[in-house]
């Protein structure tokens, strides 16, 4: 197990953080255990960001919420940041209430897993009535997939007939289970190896499994590129004023993941200062399941089917449990071109 915190990791990308020069500088702030720091470590680590015309000034943050927001989404929307990722429909729910925020480039199917104890009779999600279920946020992806597939496919809401119990934070959700203060938790992706490689507990579900077959069930979609989840994303005045440098980032990104996708070594080096746990079962197990997920680039198609995703949410879960009832004109923008 590594000994490392966020003042670690913020160390270990200073290394390569680099002077701006005339650069335009892209403040980009991110979640100390979220994926993404994976990719942005290596932009950093190998230069991308200068060899593409910007400059990527790297900061991790908290995973705690900010008034019923992450904190990543506090700081773009308060200025102090120009590039952050959250899931298009957190996205939504925003820009629909007025935050002047655009999805700028998709990162992956960036979902979670549900995760039990080794000897829960909790199997799958039709067991999950009568049980407390630990949940980041009632409005977290991970429990609106749970509760839109447990209404298609087994005729209830866990909404309704367990009991979610908000953690506010991805390690206080850890410590709810570790604590035996729930039966089961939503954790995110990333962090499921930590916990059921090094601990008694199994994943139970793949968030990513319930994408699939809810796409399966009402969108026709391409079974080669994954419907991405989260994406990055700016601010109006930041894209307007520096589009060079979102198109910048975008190339410096598909630098990054044709690098992820091929050199198992980088991904040690990862592991050894940026994840809490450098098992290497741990490493390989995010690794994989990363270069699964990852979706380097997208198009109108790509929308499509995201749109299609977040309409066949709605009508089986209903407007109530996204928090928003459609998505909102301009969330998306797909017209940048990015240079090869």
């Amino acid at each position: 197990m590594t000994t490392i915190d966020i003042g670690s990791q913020q160390a270990a990308i200073d290394e390569f953080q680099g002077d701006p020069g005339d650069r335009a500088v892209l403040r980009a702030r991110f979640e100390h255990n979220g994926s993404p720091r994976y990719m942005l470590y290596t932009i950093k680590r190998f230069g991308y960001d200068h060899d593409r015309g910007f400059h990527l000034d790297l900061q991790l943050v908290s995973d705690e919420l900010d008034e019923g927001r992450e904190t990543v989404e506090a700081k773009l929307q308060e200025g102090d940041a120009d590039l952050i990722d959250i899931d298009y429909i957190s996205t939504a729910r925003e820009r629909a209430a007025g935050a002047p925020i655009v999805a700028v480039h998709p990162y992956g199917q960036t979902v979670g897993g549900l995760v039990a104890p080794t000897d829960s009779p909790i199997e799958g999600l039709a067991d999950l009535s009568g049980h407390r279920v630990g949940v980041v946020r009632r409005l977290d992806k991970n429990w609106i997939l749970v509760r839109a597939a447990c209404r298609e496919f087994h005729g209830f809401d866990p909404d309704e007939t367990a009991t979610p119990v908000e953690a506010g934070s991805k390690v206080e959700l850890t410590r709810l289970l570790e604590d035996g203060e729930v039966d089961a938790i939503l954790q995110f992706w990333q962090i499921v190896p930590e916990i059921v490689e090094t601990g008694p507990y199994r994943e139970v579900l793949p968030m990513s499994r319930l994408v699939d077959r809810l796409a399966d069930a009402g969108i026709d979609t391409d079974a080669d590129r994954p419907i991405p989840v989260s994406t990055f994303l700016t601010s109006e005045a930041y894209l307007d004023a520096h589009p060079d440098a979102i198109r910048g980032f975008q190339g410096a990104f598909r630098d990054a993941v044709e690098r992820l996708q091929r050199d198992d070594e980088l991904w040690d080096e990862i592991g050894e200062r940026l994840m809490y746990e450098s098992d290497p079962a741990v490493v390989r197990a995010v690794r994989d399941r990363w270069r699964e997920m990852v979706v380097p680039d997208w198009d109108e198609t790509t929308v499509a089917g995201m749109e299609r995703l977040f309409d066949h949410l709605r009508s089986i879960a209903g407007a109530d449990t996204l928090g928003i009832d459609d998505l909102p004109d301009g969330l998306f923008r797909t017209d940048l071109e990015v240079e090869a």
